[in-house]
């Protein structure tokens, strides 16, 4: 019979001591995962002076703080011997890219539900489990290598990993971007810019407004503008203009090519055949 782990000690950084003393009320109603407040810090630089005479296995931290932020102290705390988990609380789903960029085990937004935040320490305990059955000096990367690179997007407070393997197109549309899969729509803020730099060699721009997985573009044809759609059938060819379009693989969908990405969309096109 495996002996149950001793409470995770946890540091709670939030600028904000009503958000604070909210999260130890839930904290108290976590029956699954026993805890244990050992601190509590309302800044980055207090944090920081505080680990360096303590130690802890959970660190609950919010991102927007005066000062530095909840980034920046996640950021150093992987150069300590043995660092604690991170799970961000915040109010600003926008950060979650970088956020599990720097290992972040889960992130909650605010207001956090009980069953959620349960789930997180459910997920920390597990990691601490493995680390002291492994003797690990440094926690393992968040993402395995077998699942593969993924998105991690809220929607409605609740985490979505969507593995970028499954990932068919990202499209702008307004202040957010619409990341379409097979089997789901999901909408995620950031910019394509930054998804097209990121992503350079595996997805290609054929819009200012679409990035495509080179490997989801099945056919490129010319289209009437005002039939530009994500699904059906194109008008015949003699009665297009200079329009193009490329069809998406397992949705069918056709996205607006940009003239000057057409030759690009070939060459796709013959790299896969």
């Amino acid at each position: 019979m495996t002996a149950p782990l001793p409470p995770l000690r946890v540091l709670l950084v939030d600028d904000e001591p009503l958000a604070r003393l909210r999260l130890r009320s839930l904290l108290a109603e976590c029956k699954d995962t026993p805890v244990e407040v050992v601190a509590e810090a309302g800044s980055a630089s207090a944090a920081r002076v505080w680990l360096r005479e303590h130690a802890c296995d959970l660190v609950l931290l919010d991102v927007q703080m005066p000062g530095d932020d909840g980034l920046q102290l996640a950021r150093t705390l992987l150069d300590l011997p043995l660092r604690p988990w991170v799970v961000f609380v915040t109010a600003h789903a926008q950060h979650a890219v970088q956020a599990f960029e720097i290992e972040a085990q889960d992130y909650l937004t605010k207001p956090v539900r009980l069953e959620r935040l349960q789930a997180a320490l459910v997920r920390v305990a597990q990691r601490q489990r493995e680390r002291g059955a492994l003797g690990q000096v440094e926690p393992e990367v968040v993402l395995p290598q077998d699942e593969g690179e993924v998105i991690p997007i809220v929607e409605r407070g609740r985490l979505v990993r969507v593995p970028l393997a499954e990932v068919l197109y990202f499209k702008a549309e307004l202040k957010y971007l619409t990341v379409r899969t097979a089997a789901a729509r999901h909408t995620l803020e950031g910019s394509l810019n930054d998804w097209e730099q990121r992503l350079a060699g595996r997805f290609l721009r054929i819009h200012r407004n679409a990035l495509v997985a080179k490997a989801a573009v099945r056919e490129l044809d010319r289209h009437a503008p005002s039939d530009e759609g994500e699904s059906g059938a194109l008008p015949p060819l003699d009665a297009l203009g200079d329009s193009w379009a490329v069809r998406v693989a397992l949705v069918n969908e056709w996205l607006a090519v940009s003239r000057r990405q057409v030759a690009a969309v070939r060459e796709a096109l013959r790299a896969s055949t």
